[in-house]
């Protein structure tokens, strides 16, 4: 429990500003890190398995020793104001399920790393500042994949078509960017899909008419590109496609 709580200690140092002092006043080391407010630790071995800082109007940037955390399984800390860039000294966390940095303030590229989190379940990178292409493979070992989120970003290029390797996938929201190109039909590998968000981007091409086989599908939103082409099918969604 030394190096969880040592790792936690130094996400608070770097910790600017804590309005409501959540960490302040209850992450010290008189008590157990098990019993510091949004941290969960497993019942049989007492180690960090869960943190969650969300919505705490925290401020801060995210220390490399987080990535101590060695049988963290969920980390959340969406809707806060961190920012900086990301420490590759996460990518220890190979046991990741549940990961939301969302309404943040984060910057720069989104790292290729992303893709040694090969237990990931659920990612959520929206309404933060990162830019930049998407490595290319960057989704080739996220086979558990089941939500992705990067809406409301600065992303440019193309769609990778490593995405479409995840074929767990029910929730892909790639609206709000600055994605061009075209819709490759490899979409048609995501026959779990059951939310398709691309709305405000720059693709211009033919929607590929195999989105109608996508069987799960019920909502699709195409607002704000130069996609054109009609989709027929046998079954009923919402398209917005303006």
């Amino acid at each position: 429990i030394t190096v969880d709580q040592s790792a936690l200690l130094a996400l608070k140092s770097h910790i600017t500003h804590d309005p409501h002092n959540f960490l302040a006043t209850n992450w010290s080391t008189s008590t157990s890190v098990c019993n510091w407010i949004g941290v969960t630790c497993g019942s049989r071995h007492h180690k960090v398995t869960a943190l969650n800082l969300s919505s705490m109007d925290l401020t801060g940037t995210i220390s490399s020793q987080l990535g101590n955390l060695s049988f963290l399984t969920w980390l959340d800390i969406h809707q806060n104001s961190f920012h900086g860039s990301l420490p590759i000294e996460l990518t220890n966390l190979r046991r990741m399920k549940y990961l939301d940095f969302g309404n943040n303030s984060f910057n720069g590229e989104i790292p290729s790393w992303f893709g040694c989190f090969t237990e990931l379940q659920i990612l959520y990178l929206d309404n933060n500042h990162f830019k930049g292409h998407l490595p290319s493979g960057i989704f080739d070992n996220l086979s558990k994949l089941q939500i992705l989120n990067l809406e409301s970003n600065q992303i440019s290029g193309k769609i990778p078509y490593s995405v479409f390797k995840c074929k767990e996938l029910r929730i892909l929201s790639l609206r709000n960017n600055y994605l061009e190109g075209s819709l490759p039909i490899e979409i048609g590998n995501l026959t779990m899909l059951q939310y398709l968000f691309l709305g405000g981007n720059n693709l211009i091409s033919e929607i590929p008419s195999i989105i109608g086989t996508l069987t799960s599908l019920v909502f699709i939103g195409f607002v704000n590109n130069n996609l054109t082409g009609i989709i027929s099918s046998l079954f009923s969604f919402l398209l917005l496609l303006l």
